[in-house]
């Protein structure tokens, strides 16, 4: 009987394991986990390119190239504080006037736009000159961060290899998600953020096969990043320790004050945006404006230019006071404010850790004058109130959080700083109902956060499903006075449904958009609801998988 069994172990062994075999090769997963090397490298040499070309713009008018832009701002004169933001608004007003068809910067919120529209390319020649573009600007002075960029390029390189090699939809969106987070970890030394980043807000999901290219890619940029910059952390925080569980209470407090700080950045942000889109000034004339009036700011606060991490690591070091931190919370908004909606390029996390870093050291000195006995350290108020508000303001409350840990590598205060995060994730969420980039993708018509149901009914075209005449057909011509209505070829999935819905009819045809009304194809609701169920479980499968 035993050696009855171990004789078929053999041919078991086979049946079990080449299917398995032969779907991880049908799947393209060996190609795809080479790819996601290669642009993991490639990511994280593009994103040391763009962290140097920083330096470099910074170095002509502030005569440094290290992020310690608040010493070196301190020992410039006045007139060169003005001038650097203003100068390099001119070149930057330059720049997306007409060299960037969008007339703006691009960011995150395109990253995941592109995964949402799988049909829509990332432009290589458009998310270099973004790049590029946002370099200066930062090197410039412009008060905002560089992750968001970063992350842009490297989801355009990512896409170029998709589109260039023609993969698959589900392969494409794995390879965006690798490049983006190469970008995080060669930018922050971060490859466990990066990894959660990509999962979390590109993708969505967290996909099995979607797992290991994204690892590999997180994995090459941090290697690469490494042996560029060194292996220490950003922030190099002081020693710091939990005094008492009684201040649980006072943490979840700081939740919830984070949360007010990260609403009010986003209404901030929101605002000047509909102001600058109001706004009579050209475009190629915002730039210069935005950063004039960064630089008067900046001769007061000088702590408000570029990236600001030495700020940052001031407020972790507790070296701020308690005035002077309020003061920059509400200066440091209503520059990062003016600096996006003038079309400076940059991101909003960097600026988000300084908020969050000061409204975090205020909230512990404050602390400590009302109970001296049980307060922590103001290095842990300000560690806690980064990732608070980073957390809320990018709604991405598990990777801000890891991200917090490795920038700062603190590790030893998890439960804090997961209850801190949380509670001011909830707590924006109630007070404004969105995170900073499902406002920018709603104002672009694409509202992800309603589930995959009204995205892809959103996102599917009449083109799609719509059957086609046959090539020796007679031209039909659509008679406007009929009863039956029609649909166009761009209009969406939901669009179609609603029509069919309301006219009762179950063929419609579908007319091109030139006066002569030529039908160009037809539509049928059982194609169409088809169309909408095979998007669905395509959808479902990959989330899965």
């Amino acid at each position: 009987m035993l050696l009855d069994i171990l004789r078929a172990m053999p041919g078991r062994i086979r049946s079990w394991v080449l299917p398995n075999i032969r779907a991880f090769i049908e799947h393209r997963q060996p190609v795809i986990w080479l790819l996601s090397l290669i642009i993991g490298l490639s990511v994280a040499w593009a994103a040391i390119g763009f962290r140097q070309l920083i330096g470099i713009v910074q170095l002509y008018w502030l005569g440094d190239t290290s992020e310690q832009v608040l010493t070196a701002a301190s020992r410039a004169p006045w007139y060169m504080i003005i001038a650097g933001p203003t100068l390099g608004g001119v070149v930057v007003g330059i720049l997306i006037s007409r060299f960037i068809p969008s007339r703006r910067t691009s960011g995150v919120a395109d990253v995941i736009e592109a995964r949402a529209l799988t049909g829509r390319r990332l432009s290589l020649r458009e998310g270099i000159m973004s790049a590029v573009t946002t370099a200066i600007s930062l090197g410039a002075g412009g008060s905002a961060g560089r992750e968001g960029p970063v992350i842009h390029l490297g989801a355009t390189l990512a896409s170029a290899v998709g589109d260039r090699l023609n993969l698959p939809d589900y392969a494409r969106r794995t390879l965006l998600a690798a490049g983006v987070a190469s970008a995080i970890s060669a930018s922050f030394n971060a490859p466990i953020a990066g990894v959660l980043f990509a999962h979390e807000v590109i993708l969505g999901h967290y996909a099995s096969r979607s797992f290991v290219p994204i690892v590999i890619s997180s994995a090459a940029g941090a290697i690469v990043s490494r042996l560029w910059f060194g292996d220490a952390a950003a922030f190099i925080v002081p020693v710091y320790q939990i005094t008492s569980y009684w201040e649980f209470p006072a943490f979840a407090l700081l939740g919830v004050v984070c949360a007010f700080v990260a609403a009010s950045f986003q209404f901030a942000l929101l605002s000047a945006e509909y102001l600058a889109r109001r706004t009579p000034i050209p475009i190629w004339a915002l730039p210069i404006c935005g950063g004039f009036a960064v630089g008067l700011m900046a001769i007061a606060f000088p702590h408000i230019l570029g990236v600001g991490y030495e700020a940052t690591d001031l407020a972790l070091w507790g070296q701020l006071s308690l005035g002077l931190m309020l003061t920059l919370i509400v200066v440091k908004t209503l520059a990062t404010a003016i600096t996006l909606s003038s079309r400076f390029g940059g991101g909003v996390f960097s600026p988000s850790l300084y908020l969050g870093a000061m409204t975090g050291g205020a909230f512990g000195i404050i602390a400590a004058g009302v109970f001296p006995e049980l307060a922590s350290s103001q290095a842990l108020y300000s560690i806690l109130g980064m990732g608070a508000v980073a957390g809320a303001v990018l709604g991405a409350p598990i990777s801000t959080t890891v991200i917090v840990f490795e920038l700062t590598g603190g590790y030893a205060l998890s439960i804090a700083l997961l209850l801190t995060v949380a509670i001011a994730h909830g707590a924006n969420l109630a007070l404004h109902g969105h995170s900073y980039f499902q406002w920018q993708l709603e104002m672009r018509g694409l509202f992800l956060k309603d589930g995959p149901h009204r995205s892809e009914l959103r996102n599917a075209r009449v083109m799609d499903f719509m059957t086609l005449p046959g090539d020796n057909t007679e031209a039909e011509y659509y008679d406007p006075e009929s009863e039956v209505p029609s649909l166009k070829a761009r209009d969406t999935l939901e669009t179609a449904l609603r029509v069919f819905d309301s006219s009762g009819h179950k063929r419609l045809p579908v007319i091109a958009d030139d006066e002569k009304r030529r039908i160009v194809g037809w539509a049928e609701q059982v194609k169409a609801v088809s169309h909408f169920n095979r998007r669905l479980i395509a959808a479902s499968e990959e989330e899965h998988r």
